[in-house]
């Protein structure tokens, strides 16, 4: 694997998580606790023994590049690899910002060339799945394959929300549908390719060569183009792997770590999730706490009840608040009486006495992005304080930063919309 380079597509702003990724780039997004999104795909390159490995970033990156730093929690600090964070700049008459997948790693053709790779993996920063890259690179290799496509099987009614993808007995793409409205295979596309880099290289500059004819994306332009004159295969992936594009595919991917038998292992030795933080000290459990089928993580504070929710480090739940289907990010603090059911909390949420998030059963979209906030999911921004005795129904966003808007407020119906009239620049770290 040494000769493998790992190209990680981190940039896009991903506005169907809504408030989640308003600030930040959706793979700095927090998931099952103390991980973000992508730790997923850094772990599964030290995983495969991927060394050399490049992260593409473009939407507000901060976060991202802190949380990721030298590469040292995946074994990414070596002289002789490493990670390296590509931002888009602007320098020669071909460089601006990255105008689709295929466009962000055109543009550093140069550290392609200088990698002296084989093969070049192009990775979603954004999904969730654990696995090592050496039985695609050996199939890809075992094929004589010039591409590699992962395709997973879902339910054809699903099917229709992907690149769908049609293979013959021996595994050759034969057909490629961008979201088609009939599906006629469950082989779906998950974004991630193994290319050989020559290969690569000759479809990039082709590609960027037809200007505007081209969306610049692998998906969309790169794979439906590359089948019908290229050896191109798909790599049937067996296990879990779940894009969380969507406030509600987000949402269950969390509730599916707290089953019985967890279709997602987080203490698989052979597949190890990394991520890098401080060192939280355990986490508190009161005597008079009640915790059914939820994740604590270190440095909780756990006095009221916690009912298949996931909690993340220095979370406090005071006597008498109860949390259920939830997930609860970073320091926020459940004041005693307060109730939240089925929603999101974003980072240091502060929830007042006898405050309801998620109350009744009135599913209503949300009024201003019905499309993407409709699942009965209430979200809450970072650092939002909700003031004691508040009730807020299903679907409702309130964005991060509101303060003063909330004040004298009894009830936020189902699928509204709060939003801050400035935004604080504290909001920005």
């Amino acid at each position: 694997m040494q000769n493998v380079l790992a190209m990680i597509l981190a940039g896009g702003q991903g506005d169907r998580l809504s408030i989640l990724s308003e600030q930040r780039a959706k793979p700095a997004v927090v998931f099952g606790g103390q991980y973000r999104i992508i730790d997923f795909a850094l772990s599964n390159c030290a995983n495969s023994a991927i060394t050399k490995v490049a992260v593409l970033t473009q939407y507000r990156p901060r976060s991202l590049v802190n949380h990721i730093g030298s590469g040292r929690p995946w074994g990414l600090d070596t002289l002789d690899g490493g990670v390296q964070i590509l931002q888009p700049y602007l320098g020669r008459a071909d460089m601006d910002w990255y105008q689709g997948t295929a466009d962000a790693v055109y543009q550093n053709l140069y550290f392609i060339e200088e990698s002296r790779a084989r093969e070049v993996l192009i990775l979603a920063g954004d999904h969730i799945y654990l696995t090592s890259y050496r039985n695609m690179v050996a199939y890809h290799r075992s094929q004589g394959a010039d591409a590699t496509v992962a395709v997973y099987a879902v339910p054809r009614e699903e099917a229709h929300r992907f690149g769908v993808l049609d293979l013959d007995q021996n595994g050759r793409i034969i057909d490629f549908e961008e979201k088609p409205e009939n599906p006629r295979s469950p082989w779906v596309s998950m974004g991630v390719y193994c290319f050989n880099k020559d290969v690569l290289v000759e479809q990039l500059q082709a590609d960027a060569d037809l200007g505007d004819e081209s969306r610049h994306d692998f998906g969309r332009d790169i794979i439906p183009r590359m089948y019908k004159t290229h050896r191109v295969f798909g790599y049937q992936y067996q296990g879990y792997w779940r894009d969380v594009g969507t406030i509600e595919s987000y949402h269950q991917a969390n509730m599916d770590l707290l089953a019985p038998n967890p279709p997602l292992n987080l203490d698989d030795p052979e597949r190890r999730l990394r991520t890098s933080g401080t060192i939280q000290p355990p986490a508190k459990i009161g005597s008079n706490a009640k915790i059914v089928d939820s994740l604590i993580s270190p440095g909780a504070r756990i006095e009221g009840t916690v009912i298949r929710s996931v909690i993340s480090p220095g979370v406090i739940i005071e006597p008498g608040a109860e949390v259920r289907d939830s997930v609860i990010q970073h320091r926020c603090v459940i004041r005693a009486g307060a109730v939240v059911d089925r929603s999101i909390l974003d980072k240091e949420v502060i929830v007042g006495r006898n405050a309801v998030i998620g109350e009744g059963d009135n599913n209503q979209p949300n009024f201003e992005r019905p499309d993407i906030v409709n699942a009965g999911i209430s979200i809450v921004g970072k650092r939002v304080v909700i003031p004691e005795g508040l009730h807020v129904g299903r679907n409702v966003v309130i964005g991060p930063g509101v303060a003063d808007e909330l004040i004298d407020r009894g009830h936020l119906e189902s699928g509204a919309s709060v939003h801050p009239t400035q935004m604080p620049l504290h909001l920005f770290v």
